[in-house]
Order: C-alpha cells, then structure tokens, then sequence
C-alpha cells in the first residue's frame, strides 16, 4: 500500500521534529561498532530530507547531538564529529539544490573548531534559499537554553532594557535559540523510548507526540508517512473544546 496516497496534503505539521534515536542499538544488533550505526543513520537523515521537501513541510529540526552526549566515550564523540563534518561538505550541493536553508541550534562553541568552521560556511551558503528549513541541534540542552534565556532576560530588567511586566511567552521566544522557528507540530522519537531527552522542551508544548520501536538508521519513508497519518487523525485543540475549534 502506497501510505503517500493517504496523506492529507492541507494538514501537514509546519514544524516536524525529530529525535533520532537507536543507532547504537542497531550497531551492536549487526554485530558493529556503535559508530557505525551512526553513518547508517546519516542514511535516513538523508531520506527524511528528502521526503519533508516532497511533502513542502517548511521546518524540520533533528536532534543531532545533545550536551549529555559529549558524557560518551570519546571515540564514539570523535566519529560523531567526523560524521557530522563529512555530510556537512557532501550535502551542500544537495542542499543548494533544493533550496534547502540550513540552521543550526545549541551551544555550539562546544563543538570543534573544524566542525564549527565546516556548519558555519553551509548556514551562510543557504542562508537565502527559501524552502525547508533544516535546522540541526547540536550540542543542545533544553535546560540549558532555557538558563540561558533567564539570565539573558534578567540582565535587561536590570539594566532596564525591558520591565517585568512586559516578560511574556513572545519575549521568552525572542530570547530562545529557536527564535526565529514556529511551535513543533509533530515530535518523532524513534527506538521504542518514550523520553523527550531535554529536547525542545518549551517548543513542544502543544505538539503532537509520535513513538515508534523502530530504529533510526531503519526509518524509512514508509514510516515517516505512518507518523504523518498519525497526526493527522489527532484532534488538535489547544485547550479548546471539541466544539470550540468546529
């Protein structure tokens, strides 16, 4: 069955998001490093990608390597960085192709230098393209940003650049680093964990939720669209009634 044809194509999410969960698992069920499962799973990053610009899904944001993740042990680290460096130079042409505008979110001063120069000339390279936003967190804690906008804000009540009273959900958002992105519509978390991980914590409040036990570098197009029919059989209210939204 072709589960393309069974999309909704006037009810996509707007903002789709992604934790990409189980390539260690799937490594070690093949016998191989944990490494290994990650190259594989740049495979379906590749592919979901693909889809989301078929669909004209306008923002897809993935959980690429999150503040607890550099507690791994250092080869696994290194390959990650290795892996994040290689697809950033490989996928640029693809990404100028198809008008794919990278971002990237996180504390990123934490990655290399080499990581940080290579993600640095792709966002200024796409800056202008105007299809899917791909946005890549990296080195990125929900916590952590969220300190991070605190502080931020209380320096400017101090220094009297805003007042109190003024601090709404709208002056948060302006302060967070996904500023300049909408509201998650849907969150996809692969391998079977039902965790958000400190990932997009503020963004995800009204966002439909989708758990599946397959593993990331196994994510296929079929799966993304299972995902997508999901959500669009949900009734999304925001705190409305049923007859409110009719």
């Amino acid at each position: 069955m072709n589960l393309l044809e069974s999309i909704d194509k006037t009810n996509l999410p707007k903002h789709l998001a992604i934790i990409m969960d189980g390539n260690g698992r799937w490594a070690k069920q093949q016998g191989f490093l944990r490494a290994f499962g990650h190259e594989n799973g740049s495979k379906s990053v590749k592919e979901t990608i693909k889809i989301c610009t078929k669909l004209d899904i306008e923002f897809l944001t993935l959980y690429a390597f999150s503040t607890e993740n550099w507690n791994r042990p250092k080869l696994e680290v290194q390959a990650l960085m290795k892996i994040l460096i290689n697809s950033l130079r490989k996928e640029l042409v693809t990404l100028q192709e198809n008008d794919i505008r990278l971002n990237a979110i996180g504390n990123l001063d934490r990655l290399p230098k080499s990581a940080q120069k290579e993600l640095m000339d792709v966002i200024e390279k796409t800056k202008n393209n105007t299809g899917l936003t791909l946005t890549l967190a990296l080195s990125y804690g929900s916590r952590e940003e969220l300190v991070n906008a605190v502080r931020t804000i209380s320096d400017k009540v101090k220094n009297n650049i805003i007042s109190l009273d003024s601090i709404d959900d709208s002056i948060i958002n302006e302060h967070l680093y996904t500023q300049n992105l909408p509201d998650v519509d849907l969150l996809i978390r692969t391998s079977g964990e039902h965790r958000i991980s400190n990932f997009l914590l503020w963004q995800i409040a009204y966002a439909e939720l989708y758990f599946t036990d397959v593993l990331w570098p196994d994510f296929k197009e079929q799966d993304l669209y299972e995902a997508i029919i999901s959500y669009q059989k949900r009734e999304r209210r925001f705190g409305k009634t049923s007859e409110q939204i009719k």
